[in-house]
């Protein structure tokens, strides 16, 4: 038996009909300590670029102000784009933000699938695949102290080292076979966009003779959002959803290959009440979900400035979410 896991995420976009921008970075890092004093267990934050809403380009340093208004939470970073970014810069990244939160850092690599994004930086979305690869083998040597030639003839040492071994910080993100191959190839951890993946993650971690690391399948209950009056908090919540909804589907319609969950994605307030990506409810009805809708490698994230909601409506889920926090602890999940 395992026992819930809960997290708070923070993509930082702020539409220009919602919070701005400075109030929702001053709310967010209020959110975190708040979330980590009442026992969440991991603080989330997302990369993407050149996003007209601001979404969040910089989760290091971000991650760096979590780092300093935490004390027990793991920092969880994801998707970070890896072959937009320099893997070595990357390397030195990591290490000195697992310093700063003693230990508590945890980075999910992704491919990355927005075209826009990869112009941005001058890369191709073809060589995303390989740049993936090339990244994560340099960071793990770097970050087990090795010197060494990288693949494009740069010498490589990183100064400091991280307070974790990197395979425990390191986690590979992903919606394809690829992505559970390549985690098991590396020997670290999974964090799928689909569930179904984790069995052939770990049925190539067996055949490489590996045991497998951490498994954070899709959340169990996603974009959770507590309140005492459903309906009214449905209505206030509501234009925040579609608008992320709508960007997100955007990326996804121009890649063909994508395989994000907002495709196609019905956006008619009904249809988004009872698709299960989005759930609003009374406290109550988490503890009695959870234990059902929660699997063993799951989870339940919450995003109280989702779209750039308001912060007051945010908070009213995060003081729900403190006074129930001890009962949803204590209820274990089936394997």
């Amino acid at each position: 038996m395992s026992q819930i896991r809960t997290s708070v995420m923070f993509d930082m976009r702020a539409p220009a009909f919602g919070t701005p921008t400075a109030e929702l970075y001053a709310a967010a890092l209020e959110m975190a300590a708040f979330a980590d004093e009442a026992g969440v267990a991991s603080v989330n934050l997302m990369e993407h670029h050149a996003s007209e809403d601001g979404y969040l380009p910089q989760p290091f340093v971000m991650g760096g102000g979590v780092a300093a208004r935490t004390k027990r939470c793991r920092i969880s970073l994801g998707a970070v784009i890896l072959p937009l970014h320099d893997p070595v810069k990357i390397a030195e990244q990591i290490a000195v933000l697992d310093l700063m939160s003693n230990g508590r850092l945890q980075v999910i690599f992704g491919a990355g699938y927005v075209a826009e994004e990869f112009a941005a930086f001058g890369v191709s979305l073809k060589d995303r695949g390989r740049l993936l690869d090339q990244g994560i083998e340099v960071i793990l040597r770097a970050l087990h102290g090795e010197r060494f030639q990288a693949p494009d003839g740069r010498p490589v040492f990183v100064r400091p080292l991280p307070v974790q071994k990197p395979e425990n910080i390191l986690i590979v993100g992903g919606g394809v076979e690829a992505s559970a191959k390549r985690a098991a190839k590396f020997g670290l951890g999974i964090s799928p966009l689909r569930p179904e993946l984790v069995d052939i993650y770990e049925a190539e971690c067996a055949k490489l003779g590996r045991q497998p690391g951490p498994r954070f399948s899709p959340a169990g209950l996603s974009n959770v959002h507590l309140t005492r009056d459903p309906e009214a908090t449905w209505a206030k919540v509501m234009p925040h959803l579609k608008h992320v909804i709508t960007e997100y589907a955007k990326w996804a319609d121009a890649e063909p290959n994508s395989n994000s969950p907002f495709r196609g994605l019905l956006t008619n307030d009904e249809a988004l009440k009872r698709c299960g990506m989005f759930n609003v409810m009374t406290p109550e009805e988490l503890v009695e979900r959870a234990p059902v809708a929660v699997s063993e490698h799951g989870s339940i994230s919450f995003m109280p400035l989702i779209g750039g909601l308001k912060p007051e409506t945010g908070w009213e889920s995060l003081e729900l979410l403190k006074s129930v926090l001890p009962k949803l602890q204590r209820r274990p999940v089936a394997a």
